[in-house]
């Protein structure tokens, strides 16, 4: 299996949070993921959350600059 990441800066918050993550499994990513979205954005851990960010996993490492999405 490749690596992923998910990366907090492409997508919009009031905080302008700048973490990305990586590890060389889904699973490890996810509870990664979900631990700093709990802690640090105040989320509620659920399966749609758990859904939601395994959704924006992408292959490979993050990028040292990543373009931020605007809010739709």
């Amino acid at each position: 299996m490749s690596r992923q990441y998910i990366d907090c800066r492409e997508y919009p918050s009031t905080m302008n949070c700048s973490v990305a993550l990586s590890a060389d499994s889904k699973e490890e990513l996810l509870e990664a993921a979900v631990q700093h979205a709990t802690t640090v954005h105040g989320h509620t851990d659920s399966p749609d959350l758990r859904k939601q960010l395994s959704s924006m996993f992408k292959e490979g490492t993050p990028p040292l600059k990543a373009e931020q999405r605007s809010a739709a």
